[in-house]
């Protein structure tokens, strides 16, 4: 990576200078339009909302030092919120990222119309650990980074003279051993990431005290096709000093405006009291259903009026979607009584460039797009995130469950235990009336990395911690919510969980599964299904979780696992889909992920990411989005898969005028045509969603189409660009030659996104030709990939180009025609440096320390010495990216050979790139 730790858009990449564009439109058209959005939710009465989001200053306190009353100590920089302090560090090649304290700050001046009223910031969400101070007094404080909270802040308001508050808030990232998540595969941005909000209310109101949540609770005990019974829960405070006399009074609207119910409450608050309201609204005659294909919304609105009169003192509107769903162990998921295979994605927050502060707009755009791809279900993992997620949901029809972040461990402390009850109940009030929400989940692979594990009596104790917190977590959320199911997500060591007892606990199991992945065997996932399937037949299964890494500048004709290539990701994601869909007794399952995400420890070919996203941090399709598409959606659809491919390389045949490769494209239709450059090329039966040719692509620009057969007017087409690669210099393309960009070690192609480029697999020299004679590839010290390295190789935005070799090369070979050139060889010493923690996913990782080999060879080019004792680890270091650079002038038909000359140990060469130059 870069040696300057310049922050770019992507860290170690860049796609696309218009992504930027794109970010800051939206960027701006949240910003201005917060207050409007906010001001939305003011209806007729005493409440009032206001966007709260401009005019703030940030100051890192990386020693701790400041305190509400010294803040002069900090340096500020005016921003906007939502905002993260971890947008740049995150994607450096420095190791780990500022996990410590943030202070914000910002005056306003109070309206006196708010003197006698109450008056709270409402937070979406801050990370992790948060107290708020108004006037340099503490108003109120937070633990957990994921669910919303909402401080008081009437009492400490300035009213007299100017007016002005200055409003403080410490936010702290830091690892905490009483706050989940403690680990796990996703970076803890710090910072107030989401929106904030000023509400200010009459001293009657719904309660505001509650968890976070709006005070008001909508049940629907009884929902079918001819009628619907519903009842609300109404928290009511009184917040003045005396007793008041009121009206609860609770109207149904449908969703073209008219009102169908209302149900009106007497009630008696004395002074400081808060009461629970229950009403039963009458029956709703032959209701309109919510459900995935027409997402029906209600509307009620709640309102607490003065008994004698005087108008509306608070209310609150909320969506009601009528629909009822059950989880069958052998027949699956139904929806309003007809059965339905939930096929979706789990998200994660963060996006390209801006980390984990998100503007409205875009994450929207996250439930538009799995809508799009014809999914009916989103995991929100593996915490709750921005209101506006299940709003888009209960909006677009798409199902949901919601998850505490209790990652890969526990802490054994009454500490944790009751942060963890804590974030649970927040998570159930403030999301409980949105008609999406099927599931409240509470734990994720927490027997991934299990303490104690040179003490096996202690690690049962251990374990036995683990079952209570889980059992009093289903007991409490059992207790708040029982028209919902509960689940908790396992990695895939099915006998571990049976045997501590964590599959009896839950109402459904979710699975994590990655066989063909992080523990070998693609066939092993259809097995695991039937095994819980055998062992557990009463108790319903989601597969929560599946995905291997596609990095899209990765391509392969040969793919294998580990290869990150995009189509090993096809057929992973086809075998999976298959076995799901063929299964009734799977409910249904969730993509591993919606978009790659940043993962900060992570290495491999995209470091600081997860990149087995069916979209690029960015929400670029991948062509495994296009594949869930032809899967799953019920119109015709057909898509020439290569949509992020459209620099394409090859060798050429003999002729020199054409080089062959596949070209797939994905259909729910029995078959498609593909035209090249006008010419059809034929018809093919698609399999498992796939259509593929042959392709003769010539030098240059190939137009290519696809159609149905029995509807020319259904089609797609992509004009991509082909670099043809001479095989024999000799031939026809050998006067026109003009650059080679060569992976050693490597069967998988490249593509450099930024300047256009294509790297080519290397092949074995033959006369006339060019290539390689000797040498080995390079396979790391664990048994997860086949060749190459997997390591965050420094100085580079190409990882991939670095992370394979040929090791004990002799010599490379290339019959140029006579003229002069650029020859660039690469190098990197990937065997090493400082000995990381395996990946803890990787199930079958067999991993070992690497030693060190003193490496010391010359380089000798046409004869004449290029490097002398060339030693990389000495003087570079450790997986660090190395061109050297010659220019030559090529006569007398020699062409160009370089010798590998060993001193101590085995030669290397990671890549080689040749340019004409006249």
């Amino acid at each position: 990576m870069h040696s300057d730790k310049q922050f770019q858009m992507n860290g170690k990449r860049r796609f696309g200078k218009q992504v930027g564009r794109i970010i800051l439109v939206l960027m701006l058209f949240c910003r201005w339009s917060t207050p409007a959005a906010a001001q939305s939710d003011n209806l007729p009465g005493g409440r009032i909302k206001m966007g709260f989001n401009d005019a703030w200053f940030f100051g890192k306190d990386e020693k701790d030092q400041a305190g509400a009353a010294s803040l002069d100590v900090l340096k500020w920089k005016k921003i906007t919120l939502p905002h993260t302090w971890n947008a740049k560090d995150v994607l450096d090649d420095e190791p780990g990222y500022y996990r410590g304290t943030g202070w914000y700050k910002k005056s306003f001046k109070s309206n006196m119309s708010w003197k006698n009223k109450s008056v709270f910031l409402c937070f979406d969400g801050v990370n992790q650990e948060t107290e708020v101070y108004v006037n340099g007094r503490l108003a109120g404080s937070h633990k957990g980074g994921y669910t919303g909270f909402v401080i008081p802040i009437g009492h400490l308001l300035k009213f007299e003279g100017n007016g002005w508050n200055d409003i403080a808030v410490k936010v702290s990232n830091r690892y905490n051993e009483d706050i989940a998540p403690l680990t796990a595969d996703f970076t803890f941005f710090g910072g107030i990431y989401r929106n904030v909000n000023l509400l200010v209310t009459e001293d009657i109101h719904f309660s505001k005290a509650d968890y976070g949540s709006d005070g008001i609770y909508i049940r629907t005990p009884l929902v079918s096709d001819q009628k619907a019974a519903i009842q609300t829960e109404n928290k009511l405070e009184n917040a003045s000093g005396k007793i008041r006399k009121l009206k609860l009074i609770t109207v149904l609207f449908n969703a073209e405006g008219k009102q169908v119910a209302e149900k009106t409450t007497s009630v008696l608050l004395a002074a400081g009291e808060s009461k629970l309201i229950k009403q039963d609204l009458p029956v709703l005659e032959q209701p309109n259903l919510w459900s995935v294909d027409r997402p029906y919304l209600y509307r009620i609105v709640s309102r607490i009026t003065d008994a004698a009169g005087g108008g509306i003192l608070d209310q609150v509107s909320s969506s009601l979607g009528l629909r009822w769903f059950k989880f069958d162990a052998e027949k699956g998921f139904f929806l309003n009584g007809k059965a339905l295979k939930l096929v979706g994605a789990s998200r994660h927050q963060d996006y390209q460039g801006i980390g984990n502060a998100v503007p409205e707009a875009l994450q929207i755009r996250d439930v538009e797009l799995l809508k799009a791809m014809g999914g009916n279900f989103l995991r929100v993992a593996h915490y709750p995130q921005d209101p506006v997620i299940l709003e888009s949901c209960d909006r677009l029809g798409i199902l949901a469950s919601v998850e505490i972040p209790i990652v890969n461990a526990i802490t054994e402390s009454e500490a944790f235990t009751a942060v963890s009850k804590n974030m649970q109940l927040e998570m159930i009030r403030q999301n409980f009336n949105h008609p999406s929400v099927v599931i409240w989940a509470y734990m994720n692979e927490v027997l991934l990395r299990p303490k104690f594990g040179n003490d096996k009596i202690r690690q049962q104790l251990y374990f036995d911690h683990i079952r209570e917190l889980a059992q009093s977590l289903e007991d409490l959320t059992r207790k708040e919510d029982p028209s919902r199911y509960t689940m908790m997500a396992c990695h895939g060591d099915f006998d571990r969980y049976h045997k501590v007892g964590l599959t009896k606990i839950p109402m459904i199991v979710g699975w994590n599964l990655y066989q063909g992945w992080y523990s070998a065997g693609l066939d092993d996932f259809a097995k695991f299904l039937d095994k819980h399937h055998q062992v557990l037949p009463d108790k319903p299964l989601l597969v929560s979780e599946y995905g291997a890494d596609a990095d899209p500048r990765i391509r392969s004709f040969r793919p294998v696992r580990f290869d990150k290539s995009i189509e090993y990701a096809i057929n992973y994601h086809q075998v999976y889909l298959n076995a799901v869909l063929k299964r009734p007794f799977v409910s249904g399952a969730m993509a591993w992920n919606l978009a790659d995400f940043n993962s900060e420890t992570r290495e491999e070919t995209m470091p600081h990411i997860n990149n087995k996203g069916l979209l690029t941090l960015s929400r670029q399709a991948k062509d495994t989005y296009f594949l869930y598409q032809a899967y799953l959606l019920d119109r015709p659809f057909l898509k020439i898969s290569s949509e992020l491919w459209r620099d394409r390389a090859g060798i050429s045949d003999p002729s020199g005028t054409i080089s062959t490769q596949p070209v797939q494209v994905v259909t729910n239709l029995t078959s498609a045509e593909l035209f090249l450059n006008g010419k059809s090329l034929g018809i093919r039966q698609s399999k498992d969603k796939l259509c593929e040719w042959e392709v003769p692509f010539k030098q240059g620009e190939n137009s290519l189409r696809t159609v149905d057969p029995n509807n020319p007017l259904n089609s797609d087409q992509l004009v991509l660009n082909f670099n043809l690669v001479p095989q024999n210099f000799t031939g026809p393309l050998g006067k026109d030659f003009h650059q080679l960009n060569i992976l050693l070690g490597a069967d998988r192609y490249f593509i450099d996104q930024d300047l256009h480029q294509v790297w080519i697999p290397d092949q074995p020299y033959q006369q006339g030709s060019w290539g390689r004679i000797g040498g080995n590839p390079f396979k790391g010290s664990n048994n997860r990939i086949s060749y190459g390295s997997d390591k965050n190789i420094l100085n580079t935005d190409l990882d991939p180009v670095y992370q394979t070799q040929r090791i004990d090369i002799k010599q490379y070979k290339m019959d140029v025609p006579d003229g002069d050139y650029e020859l660039n060889l690469l190098f990197s010493e990937l065997i090493g440096g400082i000995d990381k923690e395996a990946l803890a996913y990787n199930l079958d990782n067999n991993h070992v320390k690497e030693k060190a080999e003193e490496r010391i060879f010359s380089v000798q080019v046409n004869g004449k010495v290029f490097l002398k004792d060339f030693n990389l680890a000495e003087n570079y270091g450790y997986a660090t990216a190395v061109k050297q650079q010659i220019r030559l002038n090529v006569t007398g038909g020699r062409g160009i050979t370089i010798d590998f000359i060993p001193v101590k140990g085995k030669p290397v060469l990671n890549a080689l790139q040749l340019r004409k130059t006249n």
